[in-house]
């Protein structure tokens, strides 16, 4: 009987670790479902030119690279889109996005293929795009946007 109390705590321990693993994985694949979505909602704004759904999207400190190597503040990035400077009109997702979620930040990369322009010049081809989103109290905002041109194979 002395046998089994000994090794109560130790199943006891195993058996919370199992649940909050579960609980963690749990919390994960939540985190990751709303990361989409704010990813599918970005796409939508950018594509509308929603600029008050952008303002809303883009924490105030982001950061857009083009694929020129171009940084634009959040600033800039809504100066161009309401002068029509900076206009897509489809984005297209290839197979391969990726989302990665770390607590209360995540990163996606996606293969995309966009048509339009940014910056006033013609884009048509694709990219891998690559967000970083933080999760405060407005929910997943985006702080960097990168793209990178990727030739066709």
């Amino acid at each position: 009987m002395k046998r089994c109390i000994r090794h109560l705590p130790i199943a006891i321990f195993l058996l919370l670790a199992t649940f909050g693993e579960s609980a963690d994985r749990q919390q994960n694949s939540d985190s990751k479902r709303e990361v989409w979505e704010a990813l599918q909602n970005y796409e939508t704004a950018f594509i509308k030119r929603d600029v008050a759904a952008l303002e809303k999207i883009w924490a105030d400190d982001s950061v857009f690279v083009n694929a020129s190597g171009e940084a634009l503040t959040k600033e800039q990035n809504l100066a161009k889109i309401k002068s029509g400077a900076t206009e897509l009109d489809t984005i297209i997702e290839e197979d391969g996005m990726m989302v990665r979620v770390y607590q209360n930040s995540a990163v996606t990369t996606t293969p995309v293929t966009i048509k339009g322009q940014y910056s006033g010049q013609h884009v048509n081809g694709l990219y891998r795009s690559t967000l970083f989103w933080v999760k405060g109290p407005a929910g997943w905002q985006l702080v960097c946007d990168q793209l990178t041109a990727l030739s066709t194979k």
